[in-house]
Order: C-alpha cells, then structure tokens, then sequence
C-alpha cells in the first residue's frame, strides 16, 4: 500500500548525501572538508579573485582603455561623402542620415574635386575641403 511517507517521484530527485554522520558513512568526521584551515570552517570561503593576500591577478595587470564622453557628439564627415547635396547643414545631413541624432558637431574634411558647387551652412570645415568648395563654386558660411 502507498502512503504519503514512502511517495517516490522516479527520475527527479537525487538521495543527497549526509556527510559527517560517523565513520562508519564513509564521508564522517571532517566531511570530505580535510583538515583545518578556512574552507573546512561552516561560512568559510574566501571571494573571488583572493588570492591568500597576494595582490590579485586582476589588479596587478595595467588598466587600459578610454572612451571620452565629451567627444562622442562630434562626427567628421569626408567632402566625399556630401558631394551630392546642394544645400550641407546639420539639418541636411540628418535628413540623409549622413549624421544620427545624438551628433552636436561636425566637421568636414578631404580635398576631393567636386563636380557642383555646395553650400555649407553653420558647419566647421577644414582648409583643404574649403579650397575644394570654394574651387568648385560653392561657398562656406
């Protein structure tokens, strides 16, 4: 006859040993723990990464890397790449998604022989994609 005391559920549940009950339970006394020290004591483990008071691995290495948060709002453009608009302003540019949302400046770049003139509006530009404007027609305000 079944009973609640003695319901079994096949496959699912595993018979956890019980560690330190005796010598004769195979695994009494120190409980497969060892002898002494931190990690035989209940609670006792150390963090990871410690490594007994030596300085850490992962504080020994060199730290490396930097990414500046004042400039990731300015996006340099080649003259190439705005060679097709007639009209170049921040507002442009996004339109065409040359720029994303976030950008505040931009510059624009290259000597690049352009084959219409462009006009730039309220946008830094750099002395050799000026003289190709300004060569090709165009103007810089």
């Amino acid at each position: 006859m079944v009973s609640l005391n003695n319901l079994t559920s096949k496959g699912t549940s595993k018979n956890k040993k019980r560690v330190g009950r005796g010598i004769g339970s195979g695994l009494g006394k120190t409980a497969g723990r060892g002898h002494k020290g931190q990690k035989s004591r209940s609670g006792g483990n150390v963090a990871r990464g410690f490594e007994g008071g030596q300085m850490p691995l992962q504080q020994r290495l060199p730290k490396f890397g930097f990414s500046s948060r004042v400039n990731n709002h300015l996006k340099e453009i080649n003259l190439r790449d705005v060679s097709n608009l007639d009209l170049v302003t921040m507002d442009t540019l996004r339109e065409y998604k040359v720029i994303g949302k976030s950008i505040q400046k931009v510059k624009i770049f290259g000597e690049f022989e352009l084959s219409k003139a462009i006009n730039v509006e309220g946008i830094k530009v750099s002395k050799g994609a000026k003289s190709s404007i300004e060569k090709a027609g165009g103007k810089v305000s």
